[in-house]
């Protein structure tokens, strides 16, 4: 009896000390997730001037909605700079609306839907969307297999002993993507 007393501690120290090397793999695994949204984010943020320029040549009246996307794709550029995730997606979620309006305004000039530059830059922009949607959820993948597993015994004492908690997941707050869109083809 005397002796399982003793062999007690050193059985726990052994068994916290499992699962470290996985606790960093899925850190890391989550740490590089992130980086892809902030590469995505970016992307689109670098694609919006050139957008923005090709709509410009046509609909130069536009103004405020030039002057919009520009201040919402200068957050969406600040807000990856600092890597916060929620800044991130507050910033993305408010170049949408804008965004969604320059494009609306395009439909009001055929000769640049029709310009093979404009529509490459949709359809890059459109890419990008997806991309973003993909980087995202391989980011909440990467942090659900990360706090799963650091909230089973033995690997959450391993993560208290080293500093590891749960990480948050990257939610976009789309104003009205709760909502279903209505699509009238009466025009």
């Amino acid at each position: 009896m005397n002796a399982l007393k003793r062999l007690l501690p050193i059985a726990l120290v052994l068994t916290a000390g499992c699962g470290y090397n996985t606790i960093q793999t899925y850190d890391e695994q989550v740490n590089a997730a992130a980086s892809q949204i902030k590469v995505q984010l970016q992307r689109r943020a670098d694609l919006v001037p050139n957008l923005v320029e090709t709509v410009k040549g046509y609909a130069k009246q536009e103004q405020t909605i030039f002057t919009a996307v520009a201040e919402a794709r200068a957050k969406l550029a600040g807000a990856v700079q600092s890597g916060n995730l929620q800044q991130m997606a507050e910033a993305n979620a408010a170049l949408t609306a804008p965004l969604g309006r320059l494009l609306a305004i395009a439909e009001n000039y055929p000769q640049l839907k029709s310009n093979e530059n404009f529509r490459a830059l949709q359809d890059q922009l459109e890419g990008t969307e997806n991309r973003i949607a993909v980087a995202r959820q391989d980011y909440n993948d990467a942090v659900n297999r990360y706090n799963a597993y650091i909230r089973r015994f033995p690997q959450v004492l391993t993560a208290k002993v080293i500093g590891k908690g749960p990480r948050e997941y990257f939610e976009l707050q789309t104003p009205g993507a709760a909502t279903v869109p209505k699509v009238d083809f009466s025009k």
